[in-house]
């Protein structure tokens, strides 16, 4: 094949750009990978080579437009190999994590690129630049400077070969990961499905014969399958088994994962260390909203004691209920979500499982799409001339009301054993209008339990489930409506600590009475969901706040020989973390740190979840949670402005003010625990 008939490097031919999915090789990507590189740097040769002073023009705007290729081939390489990981792809991981990641650092370590950037940085305030020209330049220098640009010959090796191998690292943590949670599974038979809802049974018995196995039923290690089984099963021993098995993954077993953390963390503190930064969690927050891991910690402390006596209240309730039953136990982490269950029924007659009819994955994505339209004037038409690298992936064209295309959205919600764990949004291609306006094409991926064939739309979901569905719409909305002029300013290339908060309150709609009763439910469920949130804030805040906090303590450990398991047994003990509720994600499974972008940082969701509440809020205020005016500026203030403003402004534009810190403390109903 060569270059001129590879689909991979040249532009997209579909209907608005999108990938000829059916034309491209899973054993294409390395090579393609290889030539966008060689082609990139003899672009990047090329402003170097300039003999005219650095300009904004001729350096950083020519940044910004160079590596096109390989920015394609490397969104397309990592939406694939997160949602279709093939052999042939999970082959080629490794080696291409490692050139792109080569190839990041020798772009940092090119001391005549980064001479021309620092030229045009020292002068970008008496250049006639605009506001969003002086941030690129600002956001170009810094990210060379982190990259490594001001080390020393000796700094800049140690560096690069650090960037290697926590790359590598990387790859094979993720690996262990999806090839432990796709080794075991829960194999059942019909008189061991006690309490499970049908649909729950339905899928799991569809896993068994789709692997032969007539009358039995898998239960897998998917989170979604977790959280279902553990919520109705009325098996304790079943209930356990699975719990364990879930939580025991990558910890000690042949895809072991504590000595990758351990080597990660050393790696990481010496990176920051070297770079001039106190520890890891500082590099890491350096250029996000907090800024520093103390201002992080402390709203997570703010809602940990409050969380806590709350979650030490829910325990006592449940553990009462046990007792009632006659249970000769103490409640354990299997039991939490099944007795609070109990309690959400006969508290608030909340019957999640009835709840779960009316949320079929059909309706729930036209709810999103629906919530879209109220807000933002926007309509979802199915593209089925669009191919898709799966059967269950759509493909969806976004248009304004006046008719106008916003561009192309690829919906991937079903689970598959070559999928990872989760769910995530991506981009295939990024709004920006440097040359002429183009179109974004976004992804949304998750791993919702499938109906069987051929009504997989039939899906059921949990409430958390359609939580989760329009989470990640949120995100696709941030990466749909960006009006940016530079692609590397786009969307959701913002802060980590700000990049949740389109997502997180994109959520808020599917538990509105108004989106409820559109999904055709009843008015006593619908208060008994909206009268249910109350409960169960303190697992939830716990859950997330103790993971968030022992992230940012171990990524400030100064011990270079840190024994990873240790220290986080210790920090749960001083934190008197509540054992029954446990961490939300441990250590050897915990993707977000040790295989994605959110080491030292897992505490954006709540960073945040405190700007989506202080927002929110100014919705209900107005009494109507569609108010044109206020949809009208988020979607211009926060959507459209991606990374061209400081994230603050955005939010001081969008609302007037700086963000309210007791909003968070309302929405999870803490301020009186």
């Amino acid at each position: 094949m060569t270059e001129q008939s590879d689909p991979l490097l040249q532009p997209w031919p579909g209907p608005l750009g999108a990938p000829p999915f059916a034309r491209i090789g899973d054993d294409q990507f390395l090579r393609a990978v290889t030539t966008s590189i060689a082609w990139h740097k003899a672009e990047l040769d090329a402003i170097c080579e300039q003999v005219a002073p650095a300009t904004f023009e001729n350096t950083i705007a020519a940044l910004e437009r160079s590596g096109e290729p390989l920015a394609r081939v490397r969104r397309l390489f990592w939406a694939l190999s997160s949602a279709k990981g093939t052999l042939a792809i999970r082959e080629a991981e490794a080696e291409i994590s490692a050139r792109l990641s080569a190839h990041a650092v020798a772009i940092s370590h090119n001391a005549q690129l980064a001479a021309r950037v620092f030229a045009v940085h020292a002068s970008r305030h008496e250049s006639g630049l605009t506001p969003e020209q002086v941030r690129l330049v600002e956001d170009s220098h810094a990210s060379f400077l982190r990259g490594g640009a001001a080390l020393t010959r000796a700094g800049k090796y140690r560096f690069a070969a650090i960037e290697a191998r926590l790359s590598a690292l990387a790859v094979q943590f993720g690996q262990n990961v999806l090839a432990a949670t796709n080794a075991w599974v829960l194999d059942l038979e019909q008189n061991e499905l006690e309490g499970l809802p049908s649909a729950i049974c339905e899928a799991a018995a569809a896993r068994a014969t789709a692997k032969g196995l007539q009358d039995r039923y898998h239960i897998t290690l998917d989170r979604t399958d977790l959280e279902a089984f553990l919520t109705f099963s009325k098996r304790r021993d079943l209930r356990e088994a699975l719990w364990r098995a879930f939580t025991a993954r990558c910890d000690g077993d042949q895809h072991d994962n504590w000595p990758i953390i351990a080597e990660m963390l050393a790696l990481r503190r010496e990176r920051a260390v070297l770079l001039g930064y106190a520890d890891h969690a500082h590099y890491a927050l350096a250029d996000s909203m907090a800024h520093d891991p103390a201002a992080a910690s402390a709203l997570m402390r703010q809602l940990w004691a409050p969380g806590k006596r709350r979650a030490t209240q829910e325990a006592a309730e449940l553990q009462a209920l046990i007792d009632a039953e006659g249970g000769d136990f103490r409640l354990a982490p299997w039991d939490w979500r099944f007795y609070a269950e109990q309690v959400r029924r006969t508290r608030y007659a909340l019957d999640t499982a009835a709840a779960a009819e009316h949320l079929r994955l059909d309706a729930v994505r036209q709810a999103a799409f629906d919530t879209a339209g109220r807000l933002y004037g926007l309509s979802f038409y199915r593209r089925a001339d669009i191919e898709g690298y799966h059967p269950d992936v759509w493909a969806w064209e976004v248009k304004e009301s006046n008719g106008s295309t916003v561009g192309l959205l690829f919906t991937d919600y079903l689970a598959r054993p070559e999928k990872h764990g989760g769910a995530w949004m991506g981009s295939l291609r990024v709004q920006e209008a440097m040359d002429g306006d183009v179109r974004p094409i976004v992804y949304l991926v998750a791993n919702f339990a499938a109906a069987p064939p051929p009504d997989r739309g039939a899906t059921r979901l949990s409430i958390d489930e359609a939580r989760t569905l329009f989470h990640e719409f949120g995100h696709a909305l941030h990466g749909l409506l960006s009006r940016v002029t530079y692609p590397s300013q786009s969307g959701t290339a913002v802060a980590r600590d700000f990049v949740e908060f389109p997502s997180k309150f994109m959520e808020n709609w599917i538990v509105s009475p108004q989106v409820l009763a559109d999904l055709g439910m009843p008015e006593d469920l619908i208060s008994a969901i909206r009268e249910a949130e109350a409960y169960g804030q303190g697992f939830a805040t716990v859950e997330l706040i103790g993971c968030a906090l022992v992230d940012l303590a171990i990524h400030q450990n100064p011990d270079a020989q840190i024994d990873p398991r240790a220290f986080v047994e210790a920090q749960l003990d001083a934190l008197a973390m509540p054992r029954a509720v446990g961490l939300r994600h441990r250590f050897p499974y915990f993707t977000h740190i040790f295989d994605g972008g959110y080491s030292a940082a897992y505490y954006s969701y709540a960073w945040s979840e405190a700007l989506d509440a202080d927002a929110f809020e100014a919705f209900v205020a107005t009494g109507d949670i569609f108010d044109p005016g206020l949809a009208s500026r988020f979607r211009e203030e926060i959507l459209a402005a991606g990374n061209s403003r400081d994230p603050m402004a955005s939010f001081q534009a969008f609302l007037g003010r700086a963000p309210d810190g007791t909003a968070l403390m309302r929405a999870r109903h803490l301020l009186d625990a």
